[in-house]
């Protein structure tokens, strides 16, 4: 299947498993997104960055030297097999974890000297996260599991509404928000996790292997939802992944072998 290409014009619709009811049906197809200009000052950057973990009293160096640079709305991918150090990296861009040595600044501030409290307060607010498991509650719609996401992150309620309609049109699932996680299929369960990570318009959404439960008619929407969100959302985009065939959608992507960048 033909995945949506920078500088070629819309990808061919792509649809995902069929509903029961044939108006349930959903095809997406992803809009034209030029590659981004460069606007100066990256939204995150990483410098000489290290991590090193103590297993049986001895330093396991997953990290070594990782120096890169998100910039504002684009798609960069990193891309290495299992134990490559993508996931670890991936954590300390988002706060979770921090680096054993170097620097992280996100929007010119220091991230990795910021407190537990602040850390917080920028990923609660400025950062949304995706990850393999879908997370979703299951006695929840796709619709409320998203405005769960809204209240938790401190939105007024006067906003829930027109935010999560607007989020559900964008991933494709305006006509499947009232369905709860067990009637939606795969591909559908990661759209409305996709939905719910960008709900509170953060500047950045971090996505761990987010294609690697589905198959490649699935990946295709995923990375046609992820164009779709950059381009209307202005959002940065980092994701890790070991699939090869989506490669070609991003507009930057690092090599990740023992630790380091190739």
């Amino acid at each position: 299947m033909a995945l949506w290409r920078r500088k070629q014009g819309e990808a061919p619709a792509v649809q995902d498993e069929p509903a029961k009811e044939e108006d349930n049906k959903t095809v997406l197809k992803a809009v034209q997104r030029e590659a981004p200009a460069d606007t100066g000052k990256p939204l995150l950057t990483v410098e000489s960055v290290e991590r090193t973990f103590q297993v049986g009293g001895q330093p396991l160096h997953v990290l070594k030297s990782i120096n890169m640079e998100l910039k504002h709305g684009q798609l960069v991918m990193l891309r290495g097999r299992s134990g490559s150090g993508k996931t670890t990296l991936l954590n300390l861009i988002g706060g979770l974890d921090q680096p054993s040595k170097g620097h992280i600044f996100f929007q010119d501030k220091p991230f990795h000297k910021m407190s537990d409290d602040q850390r917080t307060t920028v990923r609660r607010k400025q950062m949304g996260f995706i990850f393999q498991a879908f997370a979703l509650m299951p006695l929840l719609s796709a619709y409320e599991n998203v405005e769960l996401s809204l209240r938790m992150a401190g939105i007024p309620g006067s906003e829930w509404k027109e935010r999560i309609v607007h989020c559900m049109e964008l991933v494709g699932l305006s006509k499947r928000m009232h369905h709860r996680p067990f009637e939606l299929s795969g591909g559908e369960q990661q759209r409305v996790a996709i939905a719910k990570a960008i709900a509170h318009r953060p500047r950045l959404l971090l996505a761990d292997e987010p294609t690697a439960e589905l198959d490649s008619q699935m990946s295709a929407q995923i990375m046609s939802v992820f164009q779709n969100i950059i381009a209307t959302e202005q959002v940065t985009i980092c994701m890790t992944t070991h699939d090869p065939t989506i490669l070609e959608v991003a507009d930057h992507v690092y090599e990740m072998v023992d630790g380091k960048f190739i």
